[in-house]
């Protein structure tokens, strides 16, 4: 015995039935045969009444379809699950390589830097180190020229007139000088020079008639020294300083045939000449 409730059909939906089979369907020409089962008709023809619509051909059991076809209405093939989780996989995984790859390029730039700067350093610290001993050296340790020339200049021999370590104004004579004249202007109290020694001295030369300089040693801060009495000098020197002792200043007037002559070449001063000469020692 069946309980199952039968529930009525609407109204509405009972009268649609009945009109549609009621309204009649367009039929095919006469004598126009019917389509086979699963061929389409013709476009635009019309479908004839109570032929079924052919249904699309189902695919065979267990065949895919080829990878890359379009599906029907051009739409590109959907893809599965794994294959958008592949895709965000390999996405992150490029990703993650670029960072890595950026952050190492910044760290290798930090440290070449670093590196300049480090061997920057150690190069200006061992330039100065080095530069340092020799500026030391170079002061404490001056060579004998430098120190006869600056701090022992002139050098006076023992018991000399401090009136040596200045240099002397020497100015013009008047009068003509036909012969050589000495003249003592400071007496020194050691030996008297004889030919044939090396002496050394301090000078001034300047020009008889107006008293204008051409020669000093003051000027190189450096004595002049010669052997006395072998030509190696005008022959005023020669003679005028034979005798004068050592720590003496004297004037020598020398007139021209004894000193370059009236018409020298090669720059030296012509006519008479006067020189101041300082006697600081003879050997």
């Amino acid at each position: 015995m069946s309980y199952r409730r039968t529930v009525p059909e609407p109204a509405a939906r009972r009268d649609n039935a009945a009109l549609n089979r009621a309204a009649p369907g367009p039929s095919r020409a006469e004598g126009q045969p019917r389509p086979a089962a699963g061929q389409s008709r013709p476009a635009g023809q019309p479908r004839a009444a109570g032929q079924p619509r052919p249904a699309s051909q189902p695919r065979p059991a267990g065949q895919s379809r080829p990878a890359g076809q379009p599906r029907v209405g051009g739409q590109p093939p959907l893809k599965t699950k794994a294959e958008k989780r592949a895709e965000a996989k390999a996405a992150r995984a490029r990703a993650r390589a670029m960072e890595k790859r950026r952050r190492l390029l910044s760290v290798t730039g930090a440290a070449i830097v670093v590196l300049a700067l480090i061997v920057g350093l150690f190069v200006w610290i061992g330039n100065s180190s080095d530069s340092s001993p020799n500026a030391t050296t170079a002061s404490a340790d001056p060579t004998p020229a430098a120190t006869a020339s600056s701090a022992a200049f002139p050098p006076l021999p023992a018991g000399a007139d401090p009136a040596l370590g200045k240099k002397p104004a020497v100015s013009g004579g008047k009068g003509a000088v036909t012969q050589l004249r000495t003249t003592t202007l400071i007496e020194g109290t050691g030996a008297a020079v004889q030919s044939g020694q090396t002496i050394n001295v301090n000078y001034v030369g300047v020009t008889y008639a107006d008293g204008k300089e051409f020669d000093s040693s003051w000027s190189r801060s450096e004595p002049f020294s010669f052997q006395i009495g072998a030509g190696g000098v005008i022959k005023g020197w020669d003679q005028g300083l034979i005798g004068a002792k050592v720590g003496s200043r004297v004037q020598l007037d020398i007139p021209a045939d004894l000193a370059y002559g009236e018409h020298p070449t090669g720059g030296q001063p012509a006519g008479t000449l006067r020189f101041v000469v300082d006697v600081l020692a003879a050997s």
